[in-house]
């Protein structure tokens, strides 16, 4: 099969590529490389006009004029590679604005892509039209909205999420659905938001590539390193502001039997090496199944804190636990850290269990024929 993979920003769909490629197709993949991320792409889309003041220049454009810079830009990057993206057995979207236009230009786009492929799928696996309108609709469950509600993240720094309240993106959901052979769900916490939908294809899990992702034996534990990579940008949503105060007490409690590493917006290739030494890893408060990060550290072996709440649980019918499941409360998070650094056995057998739970459960082999078969049927 000829296979285009439309947009990345977690290397879900370059795992994806590798085992499609290795199973005998051909896969390409159109879009942004995610900013300082810098994921590999066979049709990269830049930004343009991207220094501060120009931005500045652009926001102020679109405020009075209603004209969206950005969007004209992309659309006539596409214009020029679209000839390459036609004819393919399979297009596959990894969210419902994967070009980050506005309806106009993201319409054409789409448009284009879907008159000229034969069949078009399209993956949630974050922020939507129907994600975000349950997540506003189910505040009492785990998800990025509660540190909005919480008014953590102004309504500025939540635009690529509030976007998807607005009339525009409604259409562009409409006419998205309308041309969709299916939907699939990347994990437990869009599971949730698609049950019932006449689209929804089924839940496939994260496809890990488990040979790039060594897993290296604890080299001590008589100290406890823990790793904390932030992504400034999502800051709150990801809960870091509760894993900063819960470290602050864990370093005060325990001083020279803890290591804590911590990062900033580092490259994917910088940051998958930066917690290789590390036994616990923090990722996220607000979810309740994991992501591609989360999942990753735990292929190699890391204690992960991060969603795993009794839906996780059931779903693959765990009886021990393969990581901690982290809510946004700092005594919970200090008390978890505090039981692992001083039953240091717990890491090891967690770590383990990880390990062996992704091998299972996520390998990308067993992934992407799930995927061929979404989509052949």
């Amino acid at each position: 099969m000829n296979i285009l993979l439309v947009g990345e920003f977690s290397r879900l769909h370059n795992s994806l590529k590798e085992a499609l490629q290795e199973l005998g197709h051909t896969v390409v993949i159109v879009g942004f490389n995610d900013g300082f991320k810098n994921y590999p792409v066979d049709f990269p889309i830049v930004r343009k006009w991207n220094s501060p003041w120009l931005r500045k220049f652009k926001f102020g454009l679109y405020k009075i004029t209603g004209f969206n810079l950005n969007s004209y830009f992309t659309y006539g990057q596409f214009k020029k590679i679209q000839s390459q993206l036609t004819d393919f057995d399979v297009v596959q979207l990894i969210n419902e604005n994967p070009f980050y236009c506005g309806y106009h230009y993201e319409k054409k786009i789409l448009e284009y892509l879907f008159t000229h492929n034969k069949k078009t799928f399209l993956l949630c696996c974050s922020t939507d039209y129907l994600v975000v309108k349950y997540e506003f609709e189910h505040p009492q469950k785990k998800s990025i909205m509660q540190p909005y509600l919480d008014r953590k993240i102004s309504d500025k720094d939540f635009a690529n999420v509030l976007k998807f309240r607005t009339k525009e993106y409604e259409k562009l959901h409409r006419f998205i659905h309308e041309n969709i052979c299916g939907i699939i769900a990347s994990d437990i916490d869009y599971d949730m938001v698609l049950q019932g939908n006449s689209k929804y294809a089924g839940l496939i899990p994260n496809p890990i590539n488990i040979r790039q992702l060594e897993i290296k034996p604890f080299p001590t534990l008589e100290k406890i390193v823990i790793f904390h990579g932030i992504n400034v940008e999502n800051y709150y949503k990801k809960g870091n502001d509760y894993f900063e105060k819960a470290l602050h007490i864990i370093r005060e409690k325990y001083g020279d039997n803890v290591e804590i590493i911590t990062t900033r917006s580092v490259p994917y290739s910088q940051y998958i090496e930066s917690y290789d030494k590390a036994h616990i890893l923090l990722d996220m408060v607000y979810a309740h199944d994991q992501g591609f990060n989360a999942l990753e550290a735990m292929a190699k072996g890391k204690v992960v804190f991060t969603g795993a709440e009794k839906e996780f649980e059931m779903q693959y019918q765990l009886t021990e636990p393969v990581n901690i499941n982290a809510i946004p409360d700092v005594d919970s998070l200090v008390s978890k850290l505090s039981w692992l650094i001083e039953n240091p056995q717990e890491i090891t057998a967690i770590s383990k269990r990880a390990r062996a739970f992704v091998e299972r459960e996520h390998d990308y082999i067993k992934s992407a024929k799930k995927y061929l078969n979404t989509w052949n049927q």
